[in-house]
């Protein structure tokens, strides 16, 4: 004679281990996209105030120190304050000066993200998500320039 099995309760169980094999996976995707997100609007805005404190600094030399500057003081503002940042100034101007009228600064932002919980994998580090930003300020034809030196 065979007894049939009582399962009674399987399902519960069942579901709670398929909730934690999906839900697991899907919670780490939406906060990788969150933190990728974050990271995207902190380039921006570092991409932009970089390129407006280039463009306000009386020199070349004096307005790229106060872009790398304003760029990691940006990140740390948006919470990222270990995001990783390159800083390119580019500038279209007569004279190779970029502070005179109709010169066009132009300043990248690379940098990226870690993305969280992820574990290094075979020795190849944390995974990350590179990400950048450019931002261009042009002078206009009308502006008051410095005198030569």
């Amino acid at each position: 004679m065979t007894r049939r099995r009582d399962e009674a309760g399987s399902a519960l169980v069942e579901f709670s281990w398929l909730a934690i094999i999906l839900l697991v996976p899907l919670i780490w995707v939406v906060l990788s996209v969150f933190e990728v997100q974050r990271g995207a609007f902190a380039t921006s805005a570092a991409a932009r105030a970089a390129g407006r404190a280039y463009a306000l600094a009386p020199d070349d030399a004096t307005g790229e120190q106060r872009a790398r500057a304003v760029v990691q003081q940006v990140l740390a503002d948006q919470g990222t304050p270990g995001q990783r940042a390159t800083v390119q100034i580019s500038c279209e101007a007569p004279g190779g000066n970029c502070h005179v009228g109709t010169s066009v600064i132009t300043v990248r932002v690379d940098s990226g993200v870690d993305l969280p919980f992820f574990p290094a994998i075979l020795g190849r580090g944390a995974a990350s998500f590179s990400l950048d930003a450019s931002h261009t300020v042009p002078i206009g034809q009308y502006v008051e320039s410095a005198p030569a030196p």
